[in-house]
Order: structure tokens, then C-alpha cells, then sequence
């Protein structure tokens, strides 16, 4: 059996990983493939890949195409999730903020630097024409760390995957006021490059299994009322958000990776490009 590290947040989105491993489907191909949920999302991965701590992980596009040109030796394999994330931008349920206008120059909760939440904190002030320059953040680590800031005043507002922060605002902790799309397919699977080098077989393989996993998703018999369950959703949200939710099967593409790289580039988010050849490779 070869042994596998990978990460991923524990959300909706990576069911399909769970699903696979406890029908031993890698365990078939000698495959040990281990899973590490990681609450803190996309910043907390991309130092467990340059760590070693983690072989593969299941990360948010524009953050690990952050970390890639800032020296992390990993490659982008796949895009996994090809819709859009919705971010959904969030208040405390007390406060007197009621529309985005009003949250110009106030402080964003964020899990922590380089994170999704504070690049698309970035996306959403270039997109209401705000100066990104004057975005204050606040670190917090986990949702959990983002009721307690914006319930005691510490932050303003937090962005987060719309229905993984639904339950919240059900309770009446959050209120949300507006959401914000990604402008490009938001989750991929990155690979460190040794694994990539030494183990491009099995790296293929595990590709193989997910995406057949992926593919047949959305058919398996009452899906919706499993991930309702698991992830403490209502059923009616779960419905809306399966049929906005699109898997991909296919490589990064060099015009889709173009285009990220050029939005995040224009919101200074990354200081140069990398090429096709540094970013991604295809196994």
C-alpha cells in the first residue's frame, strides 16, 4: 500500500472524497489515501504542501496560484470544482451595516493571510470600486473565530462559502447582505512536485477514481438528504446549491490560468505571473 496525504476544507464540495474512501475504492489500486480536514481553508493548505505535511490538497484556484508564484513547490493537476464559489458577504445579525456601501473602509474578518477570504475581499472592493489599499483585516482562523469578531465589534464583516455559512444565518448570528462570485472555477486539486515526480502513477490514478466519483455524484440516490445531514443544511439549500455546483474532470486550462493570473495581477494580489510550465502540470 502506498500512503497519500491530502487536505481539504471539510465543506459539501469534497463529499465525493469521503465517499470514495469508504467504499475502498483507492484502497482497490494499493492506494492508503489518508484525508485531513483543515478548517482554516486555503492559507493553512498551502503552508501544509511547502511543509511536506500534506501530499495533495483540494485548494481554493486563486489561492494556491498566489502561493505558486511565491515559490510553493507544488503544480495545479486538475480543476476540481468548475462553477463559480459563492462567497456570501457577511455581517453580525445586530449590527447597523444593510448594504455593501456601507461596509467601504470598515475591517474584514479573514481565516488568515493569503486566504480566499482575503483575496476575494480584494474582488468584491475592486468590483464596488473601493481602493483595495485601504482593506484593514482582521485574522480569525475559523468561522468560529469570525462569529466572536463580528459579534464583539473586533471585525465588520467576513466572507465565506454562502451555504457552508447559511446555518449561521438561519440562527440570526449572520445576516447576509450581498454575495460575490468568484470570476473563475474555484477549486482545484495541487499535488507538491516531489510526490509528482516520484509517484506520477498513483497520482494519476487517484484522478481517475475522483473524477468517476464526481461524475457520478449528483445521481446517487437521495445525495440531497446526505449531504443535508452531514453538513447540517436544510434540504432546500442543499437542493440549490447541488444544482449550481458543477465538477470538473479536466486539466487548468492555459486560458483560463491566463485569466485568473491577470485578474489577480491588476488587483496587485501577485506581484509577477507565472507560466503554464511553472503552474500547472498534467499527469
Amino acid at each position: 500500500m502506498k500512503t497519500i496525504k491530502i487536505a481539504g476544507v471539510p465543506e459539501h464540495f469534497n463529499l465525493p472524497w469521503h465517499l470514495s474512501i469508504e467504499n475502498g475504492d483507492f484502497e482497490k489500486e494499493n492506494i492508503d489515501l489518508q484525508w485531513t480536514d483543515v478548517p482554516e481553508g486555503t492559507g493553512k493548505m498551502c503552508q501544509m504542501l511547502r511543509d511536506g505535511e500534506t501530499d495533495i490538497a483540494v485548494i481554493l484556484t486563486e489561492g494556491i496560484l498566489k502561493d505558486i508564484v511565491a515559490g510553493n513547490p507544488s503544480k495545479i493537476v486538475q480543476v476540481y470544482v468548475d462553477s463559480p464559489l459563492i462567497w456570501g458577504i457577511h455581517v453580525a445579525a445586530k449590527s447597523n451595516y444593510k448594504t455593501l456601501a456601507d461596509l467601504e473602509n470598515t475591517k474584514v474578518a479573514i481565516s488568515r493571510l493569503g486566504s480566499g477570504s482575503q483575496l476575494m475581499a480584494y474582488v468584491n472592493a475592486d468590483n464596488q470600486g473601493w481602493k483595495t489599499d485601504n482593506l484593514q483585516f482582521e485574522i480569525v482562523n475559523t468561522i468560529d473565530g469570525a462569529v466572536e469578531a463580528l459579534t464583539n465589534g473586533t471585525a465588520d464583516y467576513f466572507m465565506w462559502e454562502r451555504f457552508m455559512t447559511k446555518p449561521l444565518v438561519d440562527k440570526g448570528i449572520f445576516r447576509r447582505i450581498a454575495d460575490c462570485p468568484t470570476p473563475w472555477p474555484c477549486f482545484v486539486i495541487a499535488v507538491r512536485e516531489e510526490v509528482l515526480e516520484k509517484n506520477p502513477t498513483i497520482i494519476s490514478k487517484i484522478l481517475a477514481i475522483i473524477n468517476q466519483t464526481t461524475q457520478e455524484f449528483k445521481d446517487i440516490p437521495c445525495i440531497d438528504k446526505t449531504l443535508a445531514s452531514n453538513y447540517h443544511q436544510k434540504i432546500e439549500d442543499i437542493q440549490e446549491w447541488l444544482s449550481l455546483t458543477q465538477w470538473s474532470q479536466k486539466p487548468l486550462l492555459a486560458e483560463m490560468l491566463n485569466k485568473v493570473q491577470n485578474q489577480l495581477f491588476q488587483l496587485k494580489i501577485i506581484d509577477k505571473k507565472g507560466t503554464f510550465e511553472d503552474i500547472v502540470k498534467t499527469v
